[in-house]
């Protein structure tokens, strides 16, 4: 059937597809020769096809458009020509090219391999410069390369490994720094990355590597290893390591190094392949060299003697160094890319069972160093275990070493080596019966650390474990002393953590077969050797213990508890070198002479940190912050005979016998030297030898060597040193205190170490001798804290007490003597009266017995011509000083001292007149006694406050007759200045001792005031203002360090307003210096101590415009020293806070400044305020706190002042926050660093900043410029010449200048440039001359028209000062403190429509605390007591004026002097 056919006649349509977007460009980049396109055109031409084809799409451009321009981008001419520019310009375009023609390149090989070697050799190197003009072409063609996989490409050419091999030398010299700019600029993150992309995809893509590329590749990971520099081809070069420039050492790891890790972890198989030929190459060759070589021994061997057949026969030292070598960088592989290493392990495994001794001594090395995750860098330093430290080291000290935050030489571990390799481990585990015992010590030293670093951090089981210990206590007693001695040096690198946790729990030091107990079987090792480092390190370890010992940690004590007996049992061997070695032991381990350092300094600890520790720990037996060394060392040597079993503690006592007796024959021996004077004698020669050789035979008997030891005392003799005579008799009389002894041993080794005569190994003699006749534990410095500590009736000491008296009274009755007696009769008979002045010297006495009556009250006598005595102290003794001590003794020693109290207070207030008898003493008197004896004071508080006030601050004897605006300065005080001094102690007294803390406000409120008035008037407080210009200067010191010494009370700080806060800070600007250092000097002391809040340190940084160069410096000093504290207490607690106290307080040395009596918002004025600020950031601001620190500065704008609540303070704030932000920003362009943006905002102090509650207002403010114009310049200018004078100042000799000040003090004080300005506020001198002139009259504001009528005596306080501030107690600051903690602010805002709404912010930082407040001061504690009274300062304050506005010609002139 014929098929039918459709008569449509309809046509199907075909759309053709879009024509593709091609390349426009048309200009020539080829030229015939000798016509070349110039550069600039050429330039011109490259960079407008660049720009194009940057434009095109991969996929959605037309390539035949790009076949014209791609044949001439590959000529020669562009490929190598001259300029750098058309290079790079050319390189930017032939990576297009690439790109768009991807998969396929429009060249043929040979071209490929042109434009390779051209980006290879001079695009891709240029790189290092980071200046250089074309650099961002040269990231462009990397990126490219990198993102396109261009690179792949290289693997196709024929014959490129050549340039492989470049590109991958280039590439890790770049990063390894051989190829630098001249900058020194770093790279950017994104270089290394794409440079490592590059290298991963010619790894991945090629199928074989160059061996020159694997060697450069491992050569990276010995980079970090310290003996070992690496150049830029690779080669490894040995170079020897100065220890005193270890921080010098790389901290982190090289951008090279990070780089060869990704290659290897990213392409394990690959490298895994490779890495193993390149270690069996290096291994195979030095075998086979050393079989070689062995083989040609034996032909020549075989006709010599049979002997010389044990000659060690193997690898050279060059095969040696490469086998190390290679070992070495298997260590860090392990470390960084294990994966690598699945081929290379078993071959290293074969090692272990090498002939050769060198190659499983290499194999034993470096198994224990993998597993124990040590790499090239090397190991962390060993655990500081120091014995004489003080505070105690403790277990939770020596938990993660600080050194561990160096990644380099932190050991770790990416897997449990037991887990991936299990045979290789077990292999590594049977060395330990390996028949060298090289092998078999290198194998203890593997295990040593495989157990400190707990596998490298993975961990051990328990089995493993207690595995590893057992054979480590195998060890310690294998047949070979080599293995012993590792064994014994592998426990010295033990942590006491490590001891206690590890070894201890399988036995103790009684327990036989453990670690801890072979150990103290090796102290009577046969080798001397052994028994030396053994008993060492025993010493060592319980000397660090003794503080967990004494806390009571049961671990601890069960485990070393036995040390002392285990080394002082080795007596009974008899053997001379074991006694000498004992000797050594129990005065440089058990009981260093050194102990406690003198101070005592908290030392540094095994992880870096600063330990503080309580300094008795088992009972409280003497203060922390008045730490007695005799009483520390006591209470150690009473832990060590308590803890002695009893054939050692016979040992001990008869060692204090042999003391004894030696130094009655030592005695004897200097006689005869003494007659026998250097072997030149006059008369009796034969008699004196004889005599001498008896005593010098009878000392000899009981050390070893007696011949030589003979030997040395004779030409001892024969030195003739007087000096060196005495100092042995100081070092044996009982009469010498401790320290006396110790430093005549010191001084005698000093003196035979220098002597010229004195043979080599002298001292190493006569100091066995010192410590044998030495009174260092019989001495009179240990009888006090003895006898103290037998009176305990609750320590586990007092029986040992106890009976070391016994045995001191019988053997040394003369250090119990009561040195405290005789200074008692001393002061008896010195005692002064209304006839008899007191001695002097009587002062020092009574200084040294009430430290002594503190602690030791029993001890002093209660008789009463003594108590007559002291009340006579009290009452006339010259210095007041003495008085003072006086009264202290009472109150620390009488059985009736609330009954002396009431007496003494009766006698000084009755008949008290000013300049009468021993008025001054009386004051003292009083001080104290509101002090210590506050409650029998109180009784007769209206009297005392009628005599400080009415009677002493409020009356002046001796009016001035120079102006009254005179202020100067005198090294000593006259009998009023000193008891109005006395007199503000009473009042000061009364507000410490006040134990109530709800009517505590009510008491020193009018003290504060009085304070004060004596800051703000410069030690004025007369209305007659007729006070002597040397005693106001004297009265507002101490005024102001009284004021500080009250406000390290919490409760008293709370009292502080910030009015008086800021009169306060201003006193760091007082024209004397002596003031100034010294108000700093007790801030200082104060804020390092932490009794002082945070906002105290704002008044360091008053110190800006200070003019004795040598006291800013200092203060610089320590700010930034302080801030560098409170970072590292951050970094070692994990506390925030710590670190952002420098950082907060910079909102409060804005609202100081704001507050500054100098303050004014015209040009001149904002720019010498920027002085301020720039003395705070030079000292604080880092990279990576400035950003907070701008913040901040933002957020002064974002708050209305809380402390003088007034549209001209608010002004103030934004012109300062203005300020301060430009300086921030000049500051950060000047470091070339990059300000962050916060995420949260940190909340403010609210005592001195409160909430804007318009939103709209807030917006007005925050847009507004409130620096006049020109001033940004300005501030530009002088950050920039601060930053350059801080940079090019160096450490320079302190000037004469701070004596001349003080020379011109006492002159009236003539061109002080303090700051500038200073006669703003009244009463207070100009620092230009000596008199002050009263401020002019300002011009009445309208908000001021109310106060015109006002006195000019209360028109002296400043107008910021407002009648609600009438009260002293303020808003907590620990209020403030907490809230800037949580970072939180909640403000209300009032839109258009007069809706309030609620913002809540979340501060994006922690900012410190005002101070943690770690117990007061622990001078004299008791209540205190006061009048009330004294409000005139509380109503002036209601009622007080705008301050005087000084004229702009008078703070032009201070201000050049300031410059100046």
């Amino acid at each position: 059937m014929p098929s039918r056919t459709t008569a449509s006649t309809t046509t199907a349509v075909v759309e053709e597809p879009p024509a593709l977007p091609g390349l426009q460009f048309n200009e020539n980049l080829s030229w015939r020769a000798g016509k070349p396109i110039p550069i600039a055109d050429l330039l011109r031409r490259l960079q407008a096809l660049s720009r194009e084809m940057r434009a095109l799409e991969q996929e959605e451009s037309d390539r035949g458009s790009l076949t014209r321009v791609a044949k001439e981008l590959a000529s020669p001419n562009l490929l190598a020509h001259k300029d750098k520019g058309v290079r790079a310009w050319t390189a930017c375009c032939l990576v297009d090219i690439l790109r768009l023609c991807a998969p396929d390149a429009p060249y043929t090989g040979h071209q490929l391999k042109d434009i390779f070697n051209m980006l290879i050799s001079s695009i891709l190197p240029a790189l290092a410069d980071t200046s250089d003009a074309y650099h961002q072409q040269h990231l462009y063609v990397l990126n490219s390369l990198a993102q396109v996989k261009s690179i792949v490409l290289l693997a196709d050419i024929p014959d490129s490994e050549k340039l492989t091999i470049n590109l991958f030398t280039t590439f890790f010299d770049i990063l390894a720094g051989s190829k630098r700019s001249s900058t020194g600029e770093e790279l950017g993150k994104s270089v290394e990355f794409h440079m490592t992309a590059i290298l991963i995809i010619m790894v991945d893509e090629s199928a074989s590597l160059p061996p020159e590329v694997i060697d450069v590749i491992v050569a990276q990971f010995l980079r970090i290893d310290p003996h070992i520099s690496t150049g830029g081809s690779g080669k490894a070069k040995k170079n020897a390591v100065d220890e005193r420039q270890s921080t010098l050492l790389l901290k982190q790891l090289p951008p090279s190094y990070n780089m060869a890790k990704t290659i290897c972890n990213t392409c394990p198989d690959k490298m895994a392949r490779h890495i193993s030929q390149y270690f069996n190459d290096i291994i195979v060759d030095a075998s086979a060299t050393s079989v070689e070589k062995g083989n040609a021994r034996r032909r020549i061997t075989e006709e010599l003697d049979i002997s010389e057949m044990d000659v060690a026969v193997g690898p050279t030292e060059e095969d040696l160094r490469e086998l190390r070598k290679v070992h070495q960088l298997l260590r860090e592989l392990w470390r960084a890319c294990p994966a690598v290493l699945q081929n290379v392990i078993p071959q290293l495994e074969t090692e272990l069972s090498a002939e050769n001794v060198h190659l499983r001594l290499l194999a034993t090395e470096t198994f224990g160093d993998i597993i124990s995750g040590i790499g090239a860098a090397g190991l962390p330093p060993p655990p500081v275990l120091d014995p004489a430290c003080y505070p105690y080291i403790t277990l939770s000290d020596t938990q993660e070493p600080k050194f561990f935050e160096n990644v380099l030489i932190k050991p770790s571990s990416p897997q449990p080596f037991s887990q991936a390799y299990s045979q290789a481990y077990n292999s590594f585990l049977s060395r330990n019966h390996d028949k060298s015992p090289l092998i078999r010590a290198a194998w203890t030293t593997g295990i040593g650390r495989i157990l400190t670093t707990s596998a490298g951090g993975v961990g051990l089981s328990q089995q493993e474990e207690e595995r590893l210990v057992k054979d480590l206590a195998r060890m310690l007693a294998d047949a070979d002393e080599k293995v012993r001695l590792a064994a014994v040096r592998v426990v010295g690198t033990f942590s006491l953590g490590d001891v206690v946790f590890k070894l201890g729990v399988v036995g103790a030091v009684d327990d036989s077969g453990s670690v801890l107990g072979v150990l103290a079987d090796r102290v009577r090792d046969r080798k001397h050797v052994v028994r030396t480092e053994a008993m060492t390190i025993l010493g060592r370890l319980w000397g660090v213990a003794v503080g967990e010992i004494l806390a009571g940690d049961e671990r601890v004590t069960s485990a070393v508890v036995s040390i002392p007996s285990r080394i002082l049992e080795t007596y009974f061997t008899n053997d001379l070198d074991i006694h000498a070695l004992l000797d050594h032991v129990v005065f440089e381990q058990l009981l260093p002479l050194n102990f406690p350092p003198a101070g005592p300094k908290a030392p540094k600890l095994t992880n870096g940190n600063t330990h503080k520790g309580k300094e008795s720990q088992i009972n409280g037996a003497f203060e922390t912050e008045n730490v007695n060394p005799d009483g520390i060392r006591t209470e150690r040597l009473l832990l060590l005979v308590t803890g002695l079993h009893e054939r050692a503690k016979k040992v001990f006592y008869a060692l204090q016998g042999r003391q004894l007796t030696l130094a009655r024959i030592v005695t004897a021996y200097l006689q005869r030297c003494e007659e026998y004077n250097g072997g030149v004698m006059d008369k009796n020669e034969k008699e004196i030898k004889a005599h001498m050789s008896k005593l010098i035979e009878n000392l000899a008997k009981g050390f070893p060597d007696s011949a030589k030891f003979s030997e040395h005392l004779w030409k001892f003799a024969k030195m003739h040193d007087r000096r060196a005579y005495q100092l042995i008799r100081f070092c044996m009389a009982p009469e010498s205190d401790y320290r006396t002894v110790v430093k005549a041993i010191k001084e005698f080794k000093r003196r035979i170490e220098q002597s010229s005569t004195a043979p080599q190994d002298l001292l190493s003699v006569l100091t066995q001798m010192l410590y044998r006749v030495s009174t260092l534990i019989y001495n009179r410095s240990h009888v006090p804290a003895i006898m103290e500590f037998s009176r305990m009736a609750d320590s586990q000491m007092t029986a040992t007490a106890h009976e070391m008296l016994r045995d001191i009274s019988m053997r040394t009755p003369e250090v119990l003597k009561a040195q405290v007696q005789e200074i008692c009769k001393y002061l008896q008979e010195e005692a002064p009266n209304g006839k008899k002045a007191d001695d002097f010297g009587a002062l020092d006495n009574l200084k040294a017995c009430a430290s002594f009556a503190k602690r030791f009250e029993r001890e002093i006598p209660k008789d009463r011509r003594f108590v007559q005595a002291m009340m006579d102290f009290a009452l006339h003794g010259s210095p007041a000083e003495a008085a003072k001590h006086a009264v202290t003794i009472l109150m620390a020693t009488s059985d009736k001292k609330e009954l002396l109290a009431r007496e003494l207070v009766q006698k000084c207030i009755k008949g008290f007149e000013h300049g009468s008898e021993g008025f001054v003493s009386r004051l003292a008197s009083l001080s104290q006694l509101m002090l210590l004896a506050a409650e029998q004071t109180n009784h007769e508080s209206d009297a005392v406050s009628v005599i400080a006030i009415e009677k002493v601050l409020l009356r002046v004897q001796r009016p001035s007759a120079e102006s009254s605006d005179a202020y100067t300065w005198s090294d000593t005080m006259d009998e009023e200045c000193e008891a109005k001094c006395w007199a503000l102690k009473i009042l000061v007294n009364r507000v410490r001792s006040h134990a109530d803390p709800d009517g505590i406000a009510e008491i020193a409120n009018p003290v504060y005031s009085v304070l004060s008035k004596l800051i703000k008037h410069y030690g004025e407080i007369l209305p007659s203002r007729d006070t002597l210009p040397v005693h106001k200067s004297r009265l507002r010191l101490l005024a102001a360090r009284l004021c500080l010494k009250l406000c390290t009370k919490k409760i008293t700080d709370a009292l502080l307003s910030i009015t008086m806060f800021n009169e306060l800070a201003v006193v760091a600007q007082d024209p004397i210096l002596a003031v100034r250092s010294s108000f700093l000097q007790r801030l200082k002391k104060y804020i390092s101590s932490s009794k002082l809040s945070q906002r105290y340190y704002t008044i360091p940084f008053l110190f800006a415009f200070e003019p004795s160069e040598s006291l800013r410096s200092d203060t610089t000093t320590w700010i930034r020293s302080r801030a560098n504290f409170l970072n590292n207490l951050r970094l070692e607690q994990q506390n925030s806070k710590a670190a952002m106290v420098m950082e907060s307080v910079f909102a409060r040395l804005l609202s100081l400044l704001a507050h500054h009596p100098d303050y004014g918002s015209d040009a001149e004025d904002l720019i010498d305020f920027t002085r301020y600020i720039l003395f705070y950031l030079h000292p604080v601001a880092t990279e990576e706190n400035l950003s907070l620190i701008y913040h901040i500065a933002q957020r002064v704008k974002q708050c209305r002042d809380g402390v003088s609540p007034s549209p001209e303070m608010d002004d103030n704030l934004y012109h300062l926050s203005d300020l301060a932000q430009v300086t921030i920003r000049k500051f950060e362009d000047a470091h070339n660093w990059n300000i962050q943006t916060l995420p949260g905002k940190a909340t403010l102090p609210r005592s001195l900043f409160t909430e804007i509650k318009d939103h709209t207002e807030a917006l007005e403010i925050a847009e507004k410029k409130y620096l006049p114009e020109g001033a940004e310049e300005r501030v530009e200018a002088l950050v920039r010449s601060s930053i350059k004078a801080a940079r090019s100042h160096g450490k320079k000799r302190r000037s004469d200048s701070d004596k001349l000040e003080n020379e011109r003090g006492s002159k009236k004080i003539k061109s002080l440039p303090i700051r500038k300005s200073s006669s703003a506020r009244e009463g207070k001198p100009k620092a230009a001359s000596a008199t002050i002139k009263p401020p002019k009259k300002p011009k009445a504001r309208k908000s001021e028209k109310s106060q015109a009528a006002m006195p000019t005596g209360q028109r002296r306080r400043s107008g910021r000062v407002r009648s609600g501030e009438g009260t002293y107690t303020e808003r907590g600051e620990e209020e403030d403190d907490e809230e800037m903690i949580d970072g939180v602010a909640q403000w209300t805002y009032t839109n258009e429509n007069g809706e309030k709404r609620v913002e809540v912010q979340h501060g994006g930082s922690d900012i410190a605390d005002e101070g943690v407040e770690k117990g007061q001061e622990e001078e004299e504690k008791g209540p205190e007591g006061e009048e009330d009274g004294i409000e005139e300062h509380e109503e002036e304050s209601a009622t007080s004026t705008p301050k005087t506005v000084k004229s702009a010609s008078a703070r032009k002139n201070t201000r050049k002097r300031s410059k100046r």
